[in-house]
């Protein structure tokens, strides 16, 4: 080699180390977590189930759009916030959890407006002591859904979903209670339609509502439903509806159970709030249902009895 060829190949080699960057890991499908063999250390982990992450935000980050996430086995997982469509399931795995304290939230939904869709089944979300916390927080996507979930023993909300466009919850099957707040707070922060559905949920012992669909703004539109679903032993009212404009909260409440609830059983406070009732039991609330400049119809087949007092409903609906 000539004493010119030399310096270039030295240089050539130099800038081919400098340049060469190792491959990134390509998002995957499918992602596991596992507390007996997770590891979000080791660089050469990817995520995938022979080789899983330990936390839930990491093996989220590795985990491509409209991807799924799978529990392997029981543990505390760590917070999570969600930026794309995904599914975060435990189908048997035991406790997944996560352990909430000092201002956090437990999971953060900030999805895609135009095309966010999260889907979370079997997962427990529990405040601990230290400073305020919060379950659940929904800000941007098309949809959430829930399914066999504990949130409890926050000091703040259990679920607060607050879109700022529209969207819609589902969430069944699930258990909220002990929480320093409402138990679940469904309220639109920008104009928007909302649909909400409430399938066998428990709302217990919440200092405040156990279920509060609101509207703080006269363009949202929320149509609410919630079946066999249970709300007893909070600190405010039952199931709540209140605010917005002339028929802009639609809330059917059908096969629940409102009882010993220190506020009202079921009740509908402003021109916006239109809540029926059917099928229910309204009992040992400190007043059974009330609405106030609001609709709260009945359709005749409610047992309201045993509150101080029960009151009573605005209108009768025909059960044809």
């Amino acid at each position: 080699m000539t004493k010119f060829a030399q310096p270039f190949a030295v240089l050539a080699t130099a800038l081919a180390s400098i340049l060469y960057v190792a491959p990134a890991h390509a998002l995957l499908s499918r992602t596991c977590v596992s507390a007996a063999t997770g590891n979000d250390a080791n660089a050469a982990n990817s995520c995938d189930c022979s080789t899983p992450c330990r936390t839930f935000q990491t093996a989220h980050n590795n985990t491509a759009d409209q991807g799924e996430l799978t529990v392997l086995d029981p543990g505390g997982y760590g917070a999570l916030t969600v930026t794309k469509s995904i599914s975060v399931v435990n189908d048997g795995g035991g406790e997944a959890s996560m352990l909430v304290s000092g201002g956090g939230t437990g999971i953060t939904i900030n999805a895609s407006a135009a095309g966010g869709y999260v889907n979370l089944r079997g997962l427990t979300v529990q405040g601990v002591s230290g400073g305020t916390s919060t379950g659940l927080r929904f800000n941007t996507g098309i949809s959430l859904t829930m399914e066999n979930c504990v949130i409890r023993n926050h000091t703040g909300n259990g679920i607060e979903f607050y879109p700022n466009a529209s969207s819609q919850i589902s969430v069944s099957n699930t258990l909220l209670s002990d929480n320093g707040g409402h138990g679940i707070h469904i309220q639109p922060v920008a104009a928007s339609a909302v649909k909400a559905l409430l399938n066998r949920v428990e709302a217990y012992g919440n200092s405040q509502d156990g279920i509060l669909v609101a509207a703080a703004l006269n363009s949202v539109a929320i149509k609410a439903t919630a079946v066999d679903t249970v709300a007893a032993n909070n600190g405010g009212s039952g199931f709540l509806a209140t605010g917005g404009f002339a028929g802009g909260i639609n809330l059917m409440v059908a096969r629940s159970v409102a009882a010993n609830n220190s506020g009202t059983g079921i009740a509908a406070l402003g021109l916006g709030a239109h809540v029926r009732v059917t099928r229910s039991t309204v009992t040992g609330n400190g007043q059974g249902w009330q609405a106030a400049n609001a609709f709260l119809d009945s359709y005749g087949d409610n047992n309201v009895d045993g509150n101080m007092p029960d009151g009573s409903a605005s209108g009768s609906l025909s059960t044809k």
